[in-house]
């Protein structure tokens, strides 16, 4: 007797074509512009350096980016984010070294223009502050044990972009060491941290398997959603007090303070997530730059 099998259709289960463009997310930049857009909102009246500001923003891109990649690699070796489609390394077919060789290249890049601005606009004592910071945030992926798999992860990420990246970028604008600098820190801290904490429950799995202790692993979804929100507020009231410090304006302050609370019972409601937490900060520092010159105008008018 003749036994006749179908055919079996194996595009069903190949893995869809990857592409550059569905790997390359630039919402995730914005953790590392918003810091500059605070910068120029908290400064009040005090002139900035823009120039400077911006050179360094773009610095700190590419020092995220390649951050990001080293991460995407260090995953790919650890076993972590095997459901991670938008992955750099499955963009080369699990091929590590071209994701390595992109990372170095935006890593010297990143640095060679923060260097740059720093000589020229003669802040080279910054680099004091920079360098271990950016030192600490290539061990936050590098080697067999990097610290985003320890519990240090998330105190790691809130110091590199609370004094790291909005410290800096602060002093590089000329801005003085003050209070409105230590409330940007903080906040900055705390909105990178709610971000990292967003994006941990839907790999709690793959993570907890390859022995990655974040903060999702260690206290599970729920606490992590809630303290996402609760930095996430946090972060929004520094930004909210620096903004009514710096700027005398009517209203401003209770403004703040309510979109603070509607963004945060929003985003508690829904649940946090990378978009959502990146898009209602942003909401909050871009309605400020177009806003605070028209309030600050009619300000004026009624005081004429």
């Amino acid at each position: 007797m003749k036994v006749f099998y179908a055919p079996v259709d194996f595009t069903l289960t190949k893995t869809p074509a990857i592409r550059w463009w569905h790997i390359f997310n630039p919402a995730i930049y914005l953790i590392s512009i918003l810091p500059a857009i605070a910068v120029i909102v908290l400064a009040g009246q005090t002139p900035v350096w823009a120039q400077g500001l911006a050179l360094s923003t773009l610095a700190v891109v590419l020092l995220q980016h390649a951050i990001n990649l080293f991460n995407d690699v260090s995953d790919w070796n650890l076993g972590a984010d095997t459901e991670k489609m938008d992955s750099w390394v499955r963009l080369f077919d699990g091929d590590t070294r071209p994701v390595n060789l992109q990372a170095f290249i935006s890593f010297f890049s990143g640095g060679i223009i923060g260097l740059s601005v720093l000589f020229i606009g003669d802040k080279l004592w910054i680099v004091i502050i920079a360098l271990p910071l950016i030192g600490l945030g290539y061990l936050y992926n590098a080697g067999k044990s990097p610290l985003s798999y320890t519990w240090m992860g998330e105190w790691v990420t809130g110091v590199c972009y609370g004094p790291g990246v909005f410290g800096c970028l602060w002093f590089v604008a000329g801005q003085p060491f003050n209070l409105t600098a230590v409330a940007g820190m903080l906040a900055f801290a705390a909105l990178a941290v709610s971000l990292l904490l967003s994006h941990q429950p839907p790999q709690i799995e793959t993570d907890r398997q390859v022995g990655k202790k974040t903060f999702c692993v260690r206290y599970g979804t729920r606490k992590t959603c809630q303290v996402s929100v609760l930095l996430f507020g946090t972060a929004l009231l520094l930004i909210g007090a620096g903004l009514s410090v710096n700027h005398h304006v009517p209203y401003l302050q209770t403004t703040a303070f309510l979109l603070t609370i509607i963004f945060s019972i929003y985003l508690f409601r829904v649940g946090p997530n990378p978009k959502r937490v990146l898009i209602l900060s942003s909401t909050i520092l871009l309605l400020s730059v177009i806003l605070l010159p028209w309030m600050t105008a009619g300000k004026q008018v009624l005081m004429s």
